[in-house]
């Protein structure tokens, strides 16, 4: 059985910045969901917890929506499933931005994720003109 989520296995550059992605959201959301864990001193929880589940949802979401795309006949829908890893690495980009602010250690390693969106970012621009 393989050991990524995503099933079948293509070689595209972006498909593999894709697991990256995932595999170090799926990290950083572990080290960071310790941390915020705990309950406040008022017995509520941190609101930044939601955060941690959202990037992996969100990174393991980009390597199907990729699949897809590449696997379309027409071009409507090549674009169409392009526009969700679009909105995907958006949104992932902007969790990441809100897990900065939150009172954890791990926040120390959201910019190596950001930057491996800034990365996913460029390579998903050329992606899309040859789909």
């Amino acid at each position: 059985m393989s050991s990524h989520p995503f099933g079948k296995n293509s070689q595209s550059a972006i498909y593999e910045k894709a697991l990256d992605i995932f595999s170090l959201a799926r990290n950083i959301s572990t080290y960071i969901g310790h941390d915020l864990a705990q309950l406040r001193n008022n017995g509520a929880e941190d609101p930044n917890i939601y955060f941690t589940g959202d990037i992996v949802q969100q990174s393991v979401s980009l390597g199907p929506q990729i699949l897809k795309a590449e696997s379309q006949l027409f071009v409507e829908e090549k674009y169409r499933y392009a526009a969700s890893v679009l909105r995907l690495s958006n949104l992932l980009y902007k969790n990441c931005e809100r897990l900065e602010k939150a009172n954890s250690n791990g926040k120390d390693f959201l910019p190596i994720l950001r930057k491996e969106l800034k990365k996913f970012r460029k390579l998903q621009y050329t992606w899309r003109l040859t789909l």
